[in-house]
């Protein structure tokens, strides 16, 4: 498993993480199961977990995705000091909606229940899960700023943000992790240059959604392109769609999700996969990520 440095920090995790998000929404596998997906992830190579809060089904359910992670930390064996969990703050589920709150005493409410779920007294990477239209960006990253100082969080990250926003949190932290919706379908944040700005400024970006998500799931498996590749290197187009991020910046680290053990083997095996001039010839030519001209 290839590793990659976590932002300017001195943590390196695997070039693929596990979205653990599905494993607690509606149609989520049994506790048991869910656990041996993340054992598997882990036992894969894989050193990242993605989580927040509100990964559950609704606000009676808030935590479920942290608790199911410690749970599955507490029962592996070896090698927990390695695993980061990063994990988020800033939106609610009322009545399993998703509805953003970026309020400061919200936010110091939800990082000390992430921390009992987590079961931890520090949370390494805890980000902003998205701004708030209805309060200041400084304000919610002024909250983060002082749970940092307080030593509950290690590292400040950010998702679902432009460069604008990026830079104004920067003036007030370090930001280590910016997490927003990228694969081939969805190349928005290639176009803005946010993508870019990451790089620049040794941000790792978090691709979250790296397989198409929800809409595009299964057009990955169709694309022509990815299964005239896949077929050449004998693997499935989704393993082409992770290689394909992670050729085009080191900064990339997806994350897709997993429900069951043979997904999140396979997605952790595209770490491994070499794309040739060939492969990223075609692949340029079908999902172009040039950043659009203002």
């Amino acid at each position: 498993m290839h590793m990659r440095q976590l932002g300017s920090t001195d943590l390196q995790v695997s070039a693929v993480g596990l979205g653990a998000m599905p494993l607690s929404l509606e149609g989520r596998p049994n506790r048991n199961t869910a656990i041996d997906v993340i054992h598997a992830a882990l036992d894969a190579g894989i050193t990242l977990i993605d989580t927040a809060d509100v990964y559950c089904i609704d606000e009676r359910d808030i935590g479920h995705n942290e608790a199911l992670i410690a749970e599955a930390l507490a029962a592996w064996p070896d090698g927990k000091d390695q695993i980061v969990v990063a994990t988020k703050g800033g939106l609610v589920r009322p009545r399993g909606d998703w509805v953003p709150n970026g309020n400061p005493t919200h936010l110091r409410q939800a990082c000390e229940r992430s921390l009992k779920a987590l079961g931890t007294d520090c949370i390494t990477l805890y980000q902003l899960h998205a701004p708030d239209p209805n309060v200041p960006l400084e304000e919610s990253v002024g909250a983060l700023a002082d749970l940092q100082q307080e030593g509950k969080i290690r590292h400040i990250g950010l998702s679902n943000v432009t460069i604008e926003q990026i830079e104004l949190a920067r003036q007030l932290v370090e930001v280590t992790s910016v997490q927003n919706r990228v694969n081939l379908f969805e190349r928005h944040y290639f176009f803005t240059g946010v993508v870019d700005y990451c790089a620049e400024h040794r941000i790792t970006l978090i691709a979250h959604s790296p397989m198409g998500g929800y809409h595009h799931h299964l057009r990955t498996r169709m694309e022509p392109a990815l299964t005239e590749i896949a077929r050449r290197h004998r693997c499935s187009t989704y393993q082409i769609a992770l290689a394909w991020l992670l050729s085009l910046s080191p900064w990339i680290v997806p994350i897709p999700g997993a429900t069951r053990i043979l997904s999140a083997v396979s997605s952790a095996a595209a770490a491994d996969l070499e794309l040739d001039q060939q492969d990223t010839n075609r692949l340029h030519a079908a999902f172009p990520t040039e950043r659009l001209l203002s």
